[in-house]
C-alpha cells in the first residue's frame, strides 16, 4: 500500500524494493545492517516516504539550497526573513581559520554576497552548541573584517569604511541550547546593537537565531501561518500530514521535494549519506556534551569561589566579632575595678 508521501511523489520507492536492493549488494548489505535497529527503520522511512526527509542533513541542504545552482532558493527564504529584497551575486569560500579553530566541530555553513555588498553567513547547526552569542559573536567579527580586507583590496587609495557593508549571521539550529526555552513562543530572535541614547550608528552586525525544535512545538500547536512558517517547516518537520499540508497551501514546496525524492532514488548515495550524518552528529554529540560539562565545572567553580569568599567574609566577621567581645569584656573589668 503507498505512503501518504508516494500519493504525492510517485518517484518514492516502497521498502520491499529498497530491502531488496540493498540485500543484492554486499557493500550496501554491509552498510545497513552495521546499523542500529532504529537507526535502519529510520533509514527505511524517509526513503519510502513514511517519514519526510530531514532538510537539514549537510549533504540535502547544500543540494536543495546550493547558491550556485538554485540561488532563487535561498534568495527567497533570505528576503522573507530579513524582510528585504535579496540578491545572490556570489557565493564565498568557507573560512579555513575558522574551521582549523574548530577543529572538534562539524558545522554546516553557507556564505554569501548580496548585491549591495553584504555579507551573509547562513550556518546549521543539529545540535545548538554551547555559548551561542560568544561564538555567533567571533563569527560575524571575522566575515566583517574579511568583507574590510576586500573592499580595501579592491578600491585600494579610494577606500573608504562606508564601501564596509554590513554582515547576517543567521544560526538555524535543529535542537536548541537550554537558554531558548525561556521564549517557548519565540523562535526567530534578531540580534543588532543599538544605543541606549537613541543615537542612530549602524555597527554593521547583525545576528538571527532560529530554534527549529521551539518553532516545531509551536507549529504543531498552531500551524503555518506565513510563509516564514512555511520555510521554517519545510527544512524542520518530517511529518508526512505537516508536510502535505504545507505543499498544499504553498505548492512551490513540491517542486523542492520532488528534487530530494529524486537523490532519495539512489540507496547506494542515500546509505553514504546517511552514514556521514551519523558520524557528524556522533563527534558533536560529544563536543556538545565535553561544552555543557566545562560549563558546569566552570560554574561550580565559580559557585565554590563564592562560597570561600562568604567564609572569608564571615570569619573575619566573627574575628571583629570577638575582638569587639574582648574589648567590651576589658571595657566591664575595668568599670568593675572602679567600683570597688
Amino acid at each position: 500500500m503507498p505512503t501518504k508521501l508516494q500519493q504525492y511523489f510517485p518517484m518514492i520507492r516502497n521498502k520491499h524494493d529498497i530491502l531488496k536492493e540493498i540485500d543484492s549488494n554486499v557493500k550496501l548489505t554491509e552498510k545497513f545492517y552495521s546499523l542500529k535497529e532504529h537507526q535502519r527503520q529510520e533509514f527505511l522511512d524517509f526513503c519510502s516516504g513514511a517519514r519526510g526527509v530531514k532538510m537539514l542533513y549537510d549533504s540535502f541542504f547544500k543540494e536543495i539550497m546550493n547558491p550556485e545552482t538554485v540561488p532563487e532558493r535561498l534568495e527567497n527564504f533570505l528576503s522573507v526573513l530579513l524582510q528585504r529584497e535579496v540578491k545572490i551575486v556570489e557565493v564565498l569560500p568557507g573560512d579555513s581559520s575558522r574551521i582549523a579553530d574548530e577543529q572538534s566541530l562539524l558545522i554546516m555553513d553557507i556564505v554569501v554576497r548580496f548585491e549591495d555588498g553584504t555579507y551573509c553567513n547562513v550556518e546549521v547547526q543539529k545540535i545548538g552548541y554551547a555559548f551561542p552569542g560568544e561564538r555567533s559573536a567571533c563569527y560575524s567579527s571575522d566575515l566583517l573584517l574579511r568583507q574590510y580586507k576586500t573592499a580595501r583590496g579592491q578600491k585600494k587609495e579610494k577606500f573608504t569604511y562606508k564601501d564596509v557593508k554590513g554582515v547576517y549571521t543567521i544560526i538555524l539550529m535543529d535542537t536548541s541550547p537550554g537558554i531558548f526555552a525561556e521564549f517557548p513562543n519565540k523562535y526567530v530572535h534578531t540580534f543588532h546593537q543599538e544605543s541606549d541614547t537613541g543615537l542612530n550608528i549602524d555597527l554593521l552586525q547583525n545576528y538571527i537565531f532560529i530554534p527549529l525544535d521551539i518553532f516545531r512545538e509551536n507549529v504543531q500547536n498552531k500551524g503555518i501561518k506565513n510563509k516564514l512558517d512555511a520555510w521554517l517547516a519545510f527544512l524542520s518537520i518530517d511529518e508526512p500530514e505537516q508536510i502535505i499540508d504545507l505543499i498544499t497551501v504553498y505548492p512551490e514546496f513540491k517542486v523542492i521535494y520532488e528534487h530530494v525524492y529524486n537523490i532519495c532514488r539512489n540507496v547506494e548515495e542515500l546509505m553514504g549519506i546517511f552514514s556521514e550524518e551519523l558520524k557528524i552528529l556522533d563527534r558533536n554529540t560529544v563536543k556538545y556534551m565535553v561544552d555543557q560539562m566545562q560549563e558546569t565545572i566552570n560554574e561550580q567553580k565559580a559557585q565554590i569561589a563564592q562560597q570561600k569568599n562568604q567564609l572569608t567574609e564571615k570569619d573575619h566577621q566573627m574575628q571583629k566579632l570577638s575582638a569587639d567581645i574582648t574589648m567590651l569584656k576589658e571595657q566591664l573589668q575595668l568599670l568593675q575595678a572602679k567600683d570597688l
